[in-house]
């Protein structure tokens, strides 16, 4: 399984695919939180023929309340990633403050890097600001969004979708997640099937989305 990490912390496309590819089926073995989802993977069309290479990671139609927990929705089989909530069931027997969320991993071809995407909505479809998607998260996020110079949010366009999602800015990630590798003695020839495990236990972190340890164990 071709491309594994290069030594400064970085991911080759090949890398990326592979290691998405055991994120999904890792997900499925494991035991995860009734209230998450299943991670799959979006290949990107090109002229309406699916791609081999190019695609997306993507856990959708995640919600929280007041609370800051997380559950499942139903969303109908048609969604393609638009910023529209389409629920209408869901929508009109919720009671409360609910948003939903939406979590995408790209490749970044520029960093070389994966990059989390992310958006959330209104019951009723309208978008959350950043201030409301702060007020959504546990104190810890708050304090890890503050003090860790990877973590500033920023928005801007999908690459895949072609709308603007709010994004973790991935300037400095090869540098902590070549530390991560080093620090947990990933062997070479595992590091790019661990890759994106071992980089959402750290990233799910600063949105608060809840990533089981099992996720980055070894099977």
């Amino acid at each position: 399984m071709g491309g594994s990490p290069v030594g400064d912390g970085t991911l080759s496309l090949d890398g990326f695919n592979a290691s998405a590819t055991a994120l999904v089926k890792r997900w499925k073995e494991i035991e995860v939180d009734e209230s998450l989802p299943d991670w799959t993977w979006k290949p990107c069309s090109n002229l309406g023929v699916p791609s081999e290479v190019d695609g997306y990671l993507a856990l959708e139609g995640v919600y929280r309340d007041c609370g800051g927990s997380q559950e499942q929705i139903e969303e109908n089989d048609n969604s393609d990633g638009a910023d529209v909530v389409e629920c209408d069931t869901w929508v009109q027997s919720s009671s409360g403050n609910i948003h939903v969320y939406d979590f995408h991993v790209v490749y970044s071809h520029s960093y070389k890097v994966p990059v989390l995407y992310f958006q959330g909505h209104h019951s009723d479809g309208q978008l959350l600001t950043l201030d409301e998607i702060k007020q959504d998260l546990p104190s810890d996020s708050l304090k890890v969004l503050s003090e860790s110079k990877w973590t500033f949010i920023t928005r801007e366009e999908h690459p895949q979708l072609s709308r603007p999602w709010f994004t973790l800015h991935p300037c400095a990630t090869s540098d902590w997640m070549k530390l991560l590798l080093e620090e947990n003695k990933v062997a070479c020839e595992e590091q790019s099937l661990r890759y994106l495990p071992a980089w959402l236990s750290v990233v799910g972190q600063a949105v608060g989305l809840k990533i089981p340890l099992e996720l980055h164990c070894r099977p």
